[in-house]
């Protein structure tokens, strides 16, 4: 027996239009009422996703067609949030793969469809776009083709459906020169090739896939139904994955409807839906049988790649913009967010105030920074640091990625050259319309700090993306940052006359009359060497004035790092300040002479 629901994943590389496709859906179903108005990219409704333009956290959403119900699950697009992608594709019968009609298959194109088609997941593929110069949907078509070939795909799943059109215009048609004005071949496509949720008869079983929070019923467990019948008040068991198992009660159960949830007394499987009443749940945990209770096989993430020490923030400004500032309160957030957040690991160390944080990446990372300090957490984080393994034999491995870069011709040999300085090997180079491709194998030691230098050396003209592939023997040594840092001596405003005097020393981080402390890092050094300076001398005034010698100072505007940048730039001696209102870079020990005494124990 079948349901008339359907489960659909939809998947893709970043910003290759997962989100407004949903959108269009959701316009095209009509789930509003004539009085509400709605701005794109509805789904990313944190201030975060808005502003990066990027999707971080899945979510779902159902719509209704000619009697069906379609259940759609949004997925990241970026490396760093393989671990949604990988737990939401549980939830799912089939994925709709968006490929961008001009880029073609991406290295998160590849690693999504691989995990999906590994789950025996039947595909659609959109090519997505078309409307863009230069598009080539009959090439992109053959590339995802030889890419399924080239996953595994069996036979059925080789037999995909194509689609052609353009999210933001709202129109799909199953031939990119005939333009339809309307998704109905795209909704016809999904009720016709991604199989029928099945119902299987027997006990209850519910994997809890994801969750959510309400400040009225606490934590809600999200998941679809397995097998039997899920009921409202029922009594069942929880099973862990430390093989306990612990009685609980259902309070509530709601199903997804358009944009919103409805309360309903049971959900029969196949179906996704909310659990709240249960306590103490964990995501891969199965909610089975009270008497008969059997598990499902837990949800395998891949393993995190990176990590950085997260201490609380001890400079001389500290507590003065956040109101989260102990050690109770870091790591009460960090473990918090390990509950939802499956790719994350927090670690205590020998320091009641420090944890080591282990991620997948820079962007994993820092997308937890910016939202702790954006809920008032003051912190400080160390220099992100990649994490090795040992083989059989002893000899030590590092994490490997794929690196695609996409560049004007005239700028592909600094790219390459400056791929190759990091230890990056040169696998393909091919044009791609009035672009040139180029693909590496990497170190992921290599990545850090590389986006900046490329970007600064092709004039911003770089696409860059990158994924893990895996472990190989280490690399050797790749030279990290060429220039030292300029250190404030003391603290206080600093003056535009000191800061122009000094202009030929290095660039600066901070403008005249902004606050700085004695230790933090204001500056970028021309030389190797660290250098402290003074900036908070004022002019020597006399009582000759000759005219306009008082405001010929002509500084350069500072240079403003985002907080990836600033996580890239900071070395293994300095941290990262961050508040919500400032991010600023300092050494470790701010004091000179006892830097100069741990330098000559150090050498």
């Amino acid at each position: 027996m079948a349901n008339n629901i359907r489960n659909i994943a939809i998947i893709a590389h970043v910003d290759h239009g997962k989100t407004t496709l949903v959108d269009k859906i959701i316009h095209a179903s009509k789930i509003f009422d004539a009085h509400q108005q709605f701005d794109d990219l509805i789904l990313d409704n944190n201030d975060l996703e808005r502003e990066r333009g990027i999707t971080i956290v899945s979510k779902n959403v159902s719509v209704r067609y000619n009697g069906t119900k379609i259940n759609i699950i949004d997925t990241p697009g970026h490396a760093d949030f393989g671990g949604e992608v990988e737990r939401v594709l549980k939830l799912a019968d089939g994925v709709l793969l968006l490929v961008d009609a001009f880029e073609g298959a991406m290295p998160q194109t590849r690693f999504v469809l691989g995990k999906a088609i590994a789950l025996g997941l039947k595909p659609i593929v959109v090519v997505n776009k078309v409307d863009k110069e230069n598009c080539r949907p009959d090439e992109v078509h053959e590339q995802v083709f030889d890419l399924m070939f080239n996953l595994g795909a069996s036979e059925d799943q080789l037999d995909f459906v194509t689609l052609y059109g353009s999210s933001k215009q709202g129109w799909m048609s199953t031939d990119w020169k005939h333009k339809t004005d309307n998704l109905i071949p795209l909704l016809d496509a999904v009720i016709e090739s991604i199989p029928a949720a099945p119902t299987l008869e027997g006990t209850p079983q519910m994997q809890i896939t994801s969750l959510d929070y309400s400040s009225f019923v606490g934590r809600i467990a999200i998941g679809r139904v397995h097998r039997g019948t899920l009921k409202e008040g029922g009594n069942m068991s929880l099973m862990k994955a430390d093989g306990s198992i612990k009685k609980v009660k259902v309070r509530e159960l709601h199903v997804f409807e358009g944009l919103g949830r409805v309360k309903v007394s049971e959900v029969s499987s196949g179906e996704i839906c909310a659990v709240s009443g249960i306590e103490g749940f964990d995501i891969g945990d199965t909610l089975a049988d009270a008497d008969n209770p059997e598990a499902l096989e837990r949800i395998s993430i891949d393993e995190p790649t990176m990590n950085m020490l997260f201490t609380i923030n001890n400079s001389p400004f500290f507590g003065k913009e956040g109101k989260f500032v102990t050690s109770r309160h870091l790591r009460d957030r960090l473990f918090k967010e390990t509950e939802k957040n499956l790719a994350l690991r927090v670690q205590a160390t020998d320091k009641e105030d420090s944890f080591l944080v282990f991620g997948r990446g820079i962007l994993h990372l820092s997308v937890l920074i910016e939202t702790m300090r954006r809920e008032g957490y003051e912190l400080q984080v160390g220099q992100p640091q990649v994490i090795f393994k040992e083989d059989d034999n002893g000899k030590r491995q590092e994490p490997i990625e794929l690196l695609v870069v996409d560049v004007p011709e005239e700028s592909a040999g600094k790219v390459i050259e400056l791929v190759s300085m990091r230890k990056g090997e040169m696998t393909i180079m091919e044009p791609k319309g009035d672009l040139q491709h180029l693909e590496f194998m990497i170190p992921s030691r290599g990545l850090i700090g590389l986006r900046n230098n490329v970007l600064t050396a092709t004039g911003g003209e770089a696409i860059m993306n990158h994924r893990f592939v895996d472990y190989e023997d280490h690399k050797g040594t790749i030279p990290g940052r060429i220039a030292g840092s300029l250190i404030s001596l003391e603290a206080g405003p600093g003056t535009a006359y000191t800061i122009d005097k000094l202009q030929d020393r290095g660039s600066f981080f901070v403008d005249p009359g902004e606050e700085v402390y004695g230790g933090q890092v204001i500056g970028e050094h021309t030389r190797p060497n660290d250098l402290t300076v003074n900036i908070q001398k004022g002019k020597k005034l006399t009582n000759m004035r000759a005219s306009g010698t008082d405001d010929n100072a002509k500084i350069v505007p500072k240079r403003q790092f985002s907080l990836e940048e600033a996580m890239e730039y900071i070395q293994k001696d300095e941290y990262l300040e961050v508040t919500p209102k400032s991010i600023r870079m300092r050494k470790i020990l701010l004091d000179e002479n006892e830097r100069l005494r741990y330098a000559k124990q150090a050498d």
